[in-house]
């Protein structure tokens, strides 16, 4: 086989491809052999016609029709390969031209990834907020301990934000009862917008024994359906959490005095604000290469991925939305080019440690067993998107070893020093704007 390519557009080529008969054989006789097996010839068994018969009765021109469309795509592949185009979406094959016993030749366009030409990576400087914790942050993860040993009394007043209510909900639509809506006996903390859309406003003021009905989205429901929600307040509940002294931090922790604790949360939430840094200096050169780069997109490809976004919104007609949508998509694209540039520059490779490693913290994230997950991800067919997830975040990591970071007191940050404490901080301490 021989190729040649063509660059049509920075993001579209043409591969011409010519096929000696010779390499056409193995092709020629699978698709005499599935002719075969699917024509009855009296006095000849399924699969055993011989090829002169099939030649007579069906017609050379059949069997060479299946052959060639066999091998088109793999000889399409073979090229696509040989000249190191990364294609994107369907080709188109045309100029057809097979002569029997001779040859066969074809030509393809699809569109490819563009050659994105990527910076200097040692010369770019990102700029991070400063690590600060405040002793607002400390009071927080404080309060926040508190309040797993703090207890619940009920009050003889309206319920405010932060206390606790015992409530019945029922869920109606025109009059009729919801099927499936109605709870008794929730506990519910005021304030946390943890529920149904409303429902904070609507408990903020009434007591033991009133009831309410308030109107909200209902969940599960038909997307926008409102209904009424009938509230009736069992309890008012105050939580009362435990004075904040020695004695409160031998017993929420490993330490003996309140400075010590504090001492500890002030560590661990500097930990994790060095771990920000080292996620907002990712997302910044992200933005900066977004920003700075050429990087062409198809045209056809984001048309048809809007058009698919609108059609399954039943929003074709809406002008101001498929400009947004087609926003959306083009910048997409770029950055699915940008990583894979990156990825083809640094000649990234995911070993299966790598992807171990990955499944089982994902797999956590989910609450399920690492080879449940990957089974949930071989039945969803997303095991090739989890590989290219991994190295381009390989590849990300590899870049951004090699540029500079400083917070902005002029502070140099070293990346590297805070990748080994990754895994013990991100499950140490929920910081209020941490993930």
């Amino acid at each position: 086989m021989k190729s040649t390519l063509e660059t049509l557009s920075p993001t579209r080529v043409r591969l011409d491809v010519n096929v000696p008969y010779a390499e056409l054989g193995q092709y020629v006789d699978a698709a005499y052999k599935k002719v075969a097996s699917t024509v009855s010839i009296p006095g000849f068994r399924k699969g055993k016609v011989p090829n002169a018969m099939i030649d007579q009765r069906v017609g050379r021109g059949t069997v060479m029709d299946e052959a060639i469309n066999v091998a088109i795509q793999d000889f399409y592949v073979a090229a696509a390969r040989e000249n190191d185009v990364l294609v994107v979406g369907r080709p188109t094959v045309d100029a057809i031209d097979y002569v029997d016993n001779e040859k066969l030749s074809f030509s393809v366009e699809v569109n490819v990834r563009p050659d994105v030409t990527l910076p200097d990576f040692s010369k770019i400087t990102i700029t991070v907020e400063d690590v600060a914790v405040s002793d607002k942050d400390i009071d927080e993860q404080i309060d926040e301990l508190r309040a797993r040993f703090g207890t619940l009394n009920s009050v003889e007043r309206a319920a405010a934000n932060g206390d606790f209510v015992t409530i019945d909900l029922t869920a109606r639509i025109d009059g009729a009862e919801v099927d499936g809506g109605k709870a008794n006996e929730i506990s519910y903390e005021v304030g946390s917008n943890k529920m149904i859309d409303n429902l904070d406003d609507a408990l903020i003021g009434m007591s033991a024994g009133d009831t309410k009905t308030f109107t909200s989205q209902l969940v599960g429901q038909k997307d926008g359906e409102t209904g009424d929600i009938d509230i009736v307040v069992k309890a008012v509940k105050e939580r009362e959490l435990p004075t904040l002294d020695d004695s409160f931090a031998k017993l929420a922790s490993e330490f003996d005095t309140v400075a010590e604790l504090r001492a500890d949360f002030t560590e661990r939430l500097s930990r994790v604000k060095k771990m920000e840094q080292g996620a907002e200096a990712r997302d910044l050169l992200v933005e900066k290469l977004l920003a700075d780069l050429d990087i062409p997109v198809p045209d056809d490809i984001v048309l048809e991925e809007v058009n698919d976004h609108l059609q399954g919104e039943g929003r074709m007609e809406d002008a101001e939305h498929r400009a947004e949508v087609d926003s959306q998509v083009r910048s997409s694209i770029k950055s699915d080019f940008l990583f894979d540039s990156i990825v083809k520059a640094e000649d990234v490779q995911v070993n299966e440690i790598e992807l171990t490693e990955y499944l089982i913290r994902m797999s956590q994230r989910y609450g399920m067993g690492p080879e449940q997950f990957a089974q949930e991800l071989q039945k969803a067919g997303q095991i090739s998107q989890v590989v290219a997830e991994v190295t381009r975040a390989k590849a990300l990591a590899s870049v951004l070893a090699r540029i500079s970071v400083v917070d902005k007191s002029g502070n140099k940050v070293e990346l590297e020093a805070l990748r080994p404490q990754e895994a013990s901080t991100e499950d140490a301490v929920s910081a209020p704007s941490a993930e």
